[in-house]
């Protein structure tokens, strides 16, 4: 049944991890992590990572949001279905959001994002919105044209280290350094076993944004942007932006993509002065 939570228990790196499922509404088990103590403040993670992508922040959000961290499907402890679409995760999104029995924050970043702005849509019980630079076409190509055949071709030849490097390299247009600090981190494995999901989250090209739907969107929304991050981010945060009535447009000054990451602090305050207030 639809918004049924299910729990499991995960041993991760030696420790016991209590996960609930919740039935997205084509079937699929999406799994997510609880934590923490205060108001709801749903997490969803971008293209190749899980939930431990907010592993920097985590901490610090604790102190005040009862967290849910989610493993998008096709990854971690969520299932999958065989034939995959934008549709099907915005359900997944919806379906966790829908299982809390409270007024929900959420926060989504990247491609994450848009599945959130998406999900909004769909849900009744949504407090506040938080979106880090979602990617969508506004004219043009988005992506290198033969980004695509390329990282099939690494993904059949199993090199699936340099899938990544390309993709953050090319398409998010991630530094070096970053990049680095990224495969030193204990969940480069985990981005390692998705980089199959990838290619299909090359989708968001295709997503084209009627802003008409989102007239009646009225909660209040944050959007978050580095100062330094790709023009073709910044351009679709404009866009947006102007697409919703009740948004802010906030920029971090001297970051990029991953702020989570690179700027915790900054970060996790420019959530909590939005969601509740400085404190």
């Amino acid at each position: 049944m639809q918004g049924t939570v299910e729990c499991i228990v995960v041993i991760f790196e030696g420790a016991v991890m209590h996960m609930d499922k919740v039935r997205s509404k084509d079937g699929t088990l999406i799994a997510y992590e609880r934590s923490g103590s205060g108001p709801a403040l749903v997490l969803v993670h971008g293209t190749s990572a899980d939930h431990t992508r907010w592993a920097s922040v985590l901490p610090m959000l604790e102190q005040k949001f009862t967290i849910y961290t989610l493993d998008r499907r096709g990854r971690g402890q969520s299932g999958d279905s065989a034939v995959y679409s934008l549709e099907r995760e915005y359900e997944d999104i919806a379906a966790v959001v829908s299982s809390i029995h409270e007024p929900v924050n959420l926060l989504g970043h990247s491609y994450g994002a848009l599945i959130c702005l998406e999900a909004a849509l769909r849900v009744a019980n949504l407090n506040k919105l938080i979106l880090y630079e979602p990617s969508f076409r506004s004219d043009g190509l988005l992506y290198p044209p033969d980004i695509r055949a390329r990282i099939q071709s690494l993904l059949d030849s199993g090199n699936r280290d340099e899938v990544l490097v390309v993709f953050f390299r090319e398409v998010v247009g991630m530094p070096e350094d970053q990049i680095e600090a990224l495969q030193n981190e204990p969940a480069w494995a985990g981005r390692l076993a998705a980089a199959h999901t990838i290619l299909r989250e090359f989708a968001d090209e295709d997503y084209i944004l009627d802003p008409q739907r989102f007239e009646n969107l009225t909660v209040p929304t944050m959007l978050l942007q580095g100062s330094e991050s790709p023009d073709y981010l910044k351009t679709a945060t404009e866009i947006l932006h102007a697409a919703l009535p009740n948004s802010r447009v906030v920029v971090m000054p001297g970051q990029q993509h991953i702020a989570m990451r690179t700027a915790p602090e900054m970060f996790v305050r420019l959530v909590i002065e939005f969601l509740i207030g400085s404190t």
